[in-house]
């Protein structure tokens, strides 16, 4: 039997799923899952739970970096008398790592030294993403010298993506030189919700057509097409595309030059290990709903009658809809359905209302006793009887990492 931990680090958080795996062809069973949050905004707090054990937002002292939330994480689970599976670090024989950004893999790949430079190399494409990520890689190389340490790329399931759509028209010796391409992300998400949802259609995965958005406060679309990406959102970074709390999404290129002076010049945030521009600080940092309203609780900003919070939602509703106009064209009208996900899509009823009451000319239409129901199945439907379904999928990344890694036993 296996024991894999499917780890999730970002800038403020750890988050770390424990499954149990028996066999490749039956999906790994969740033991305990448990979160450090608050590391850039404290104080630190630990939310674990493990079947009717649960600690809710519990202060813990002296964490203070990733790598320090992940031994904490170890310890507990370790600790947990509760947990038969684990009553030492060696019984953890797999770590799943999410990594945003991958460049060319076009799969996961089992960290080793090479692969661990070779990552860090990428680095300088997303800072703001990759270099939390692979010091919780490093840190459990040192912790669980037996486990198999293994990265799942956000923008892998993006390779299908065809030429015409990843190349920017740029020089393009200057462009293969520096990697610079569309590359799209949420791909871990977006490789979950297409095989969740082909199931609930009762359809092969090579025949499921979907616009998907996975709305969060980072936000993205993705058009599949026979259950592979078409296109995404995202670019070169997770910057481009749709606004989110903090992001700027797609502007003109050249408005920075006009917001700063400062733009090519190191951001304050920079350290030895991660080289931030003035321009990406702002973009990625001090933008977003959050520049809009001054807030980025967008539940807040939804149910807000204050004229910056109406916009801030209507910029988000108008940039969607330019994705899914473009994206159904791009399928040729030939969509199973379209499909919210991320926390504003499964919570925000209101925000997937106003959508669909525009997409009714596509074909979709919304039922509002539907939408108003919590949404508590993996995949649940909200539509009208219409041309297209509209459903609600609850993506779990974390689960998505484990199946792989449970299928590649």
């Amino acid at each position: 039997m296996a024991i894999v931990l499917s780890i999730n680090s970002g800038s403020s958080s750890v988050k770390v799923s424990t499954y149990k795996s028996a066999a490749q062809d039956l999906p790994p069973t969740q033991l305990a899952e448990a979160s450090i949050s608050g590391l850039t905004a404290p104080p630190v707090q630990l939310t674990y739970k493990r079947g009717s054990e649960k600690i809710k937002n519990q202060e813990v002292k002296a964490i203070k970096s990733n790598e320090d939330a992940c031994e904490y994480i170890l310890d507990h689970l370790v600790k947990d008398e509760g947990l038969f599976e684990i009553s030492s670090r060696a019984d953890i024989t797999h770590v799943c790592h999410r990594v945003v950004h991958g460049g060319d893999y076009a799969a996961a790949h089992v960290i080793d030294d090479d692969t661990y430079h070779h990552l860090q190399e990428l680095t300088d494409l997303a800072p703001l993403h990759n270099a939390s990520a692979l010091a919780i890689v490093k840190a459990c190389m040192k912790a669980l010298p037996k486990a198999k340490n293994i990265a799942y790329f956000d923008s892998s399931f993006h390779s299908t993506m065809p030429k015409e759509v990843e190349t920017y028209p740029i020089d393009p010796e200057i462009a293969k030189r520096n990697k610079l391409r569309k590359y799209g992300f949420h791909g871990i998400s977006y490789a979950f919700i297409t095989r969740s949802v082909a199931e609930f259609l009762k359809k092969p995965e090579s025949e499921t057509s979907i616009i998907a958005l996975h709305l969060g406060s980072g936000a993205s679309a993705c058009a599949v097409k026979n259950g592979r990406s078409l296109d995404n959102s995202m670019g070169l970074t997770p910057l481009a595309g749709l606004p989110g709390a903090t992001r700027s999404g797609d502007v003109d290129p050249s408005l920075i030059f006009h917001f700063t002076h400062d733009a090519g010049r190191p951001s304050p945030g920079s350290t030895k290990e991660m080289h931030i521009s003035t321009a990406e600080e702002i973009l990625n940092k001090k933008s977003g709903w959050k520049a809009l309203t001054g807030t980025t609780d967008f539940g807040a900003i939804s149910s807000s009658s204050d004229p910056k919070c109406r916009l801030a939602f209507d910029i988000l509703i108008d940039r969607i809809l330019g994705f899914i106009g473009s994206y159904y064209v791009k399928l040729e009208g030939k969509v199973d359905a379209l499909v919210f996900a991320g926390g504003l899509g499964e919570k925000a009823a209101l925000l997937r209302t106003r959508i669909i009451e525009k997409c009714k000319c596509l074909g979709f239409e919304i039922d509002d006793e539907k939408n108003d129901k919590a949404i508590e199945d993996v995949v649940q439907d909200i539509g009208k009887e219409a041309r297209h379904r509209t459903l609600v999928c609850q993506t779990d990344e974390q689960f998505e990492m484990a199946r792989q890694c449970a299928v590649g036993l």
